[in-house]
């Protein structure tokens, strides 16, 4: 299914669809601020392991985040935030930035990497935001392009919806992601570093 969105914006009975879809173990494929993304319910067994065949990964070795509707969302599931570091997440979210920290017991074990640790998105979308918010826990995502794929491929919904359309319960489309990833911060220790350099401006 294809829903299409307005000016950046989810209509509430397109919202309670894809929601419906998220608690019933649906992956969905939605809009962020760097790419589409997969997305899937994180307290799904059953739709993170499709999200994983969908990327063509091992669940163990795939690189998720959780989508979060704001910091204090995401706080639930790391371990406490310093106050230098809530500064940092005030400064620069929502953006297209993923900050990794240690994970909290609340985060699923099934996703968590061997460190413990889990990247954390608060995108400048507001689709993508709504989700998490109206589901009332963060999404699992993964951005839609792979190596075998040209990235421009992954704007266009058509083209989306003919090669996902019959493997995830929803395509939301609205507008054009920037197509670049998003820049990856390590938060585990005492100062923060950058892992990979991606369409956001880290300012410490």
């Amino acid at each position: 299914m294809l829903l299409s969105t307005y000016d950046g914006v989810i209509e509430q009975d397109s919202l309670h669809k894809v929601v419906d879809a998220l608690e019933n173990d649906g992956v969905i494929i939605i809009p962020t601020d760097t790419f589409f993304a997969f997305s899937c319910d994180i307290k799904s067994h059953k739709a993170v392991h499709l999200l994983a065949q969908l990327k063509n990964k091992k669940l163990e070795k795939a690189d998720f985040s959780i989508l979060c509707c704001n910091i204090s969302q995401a706080s639930e599931y790391t371990k406490p935030i310093s106050d230098s570091y809530f500064r940092l997440l005030k400064k620069h979210l929502p953006g297209p930035f993923t900050f990794v920290f240690q994970a909290s017991n609340k985060t699923p074990k099934i996703f968590q990497n061997k460190k413990r640790t889990i990247g954390i998105r608060i995108p400048a979308c507001r689709i993508a935001c709504a989700i998490a918010q109206e589901l009332g826990r963060p999404l699992l995502v993964s951005s839609l392009p792979s190596e075998n794929r040209d990235t421009e491929d992954y704007s266009d919904p058509e083209l989306i919806e003919q090669e996902y359309g019959k493997k995830v319960s929803i395509v939301v489309y609205s507008e054009k992601p920037k197509n670049i990833p998003s820049t990856v911060v390590d938060c585990t220790a005492e100062e923060p570093s950058i892992i990979r350099n991606g369409l956001g401006i880290l300012e410490i």
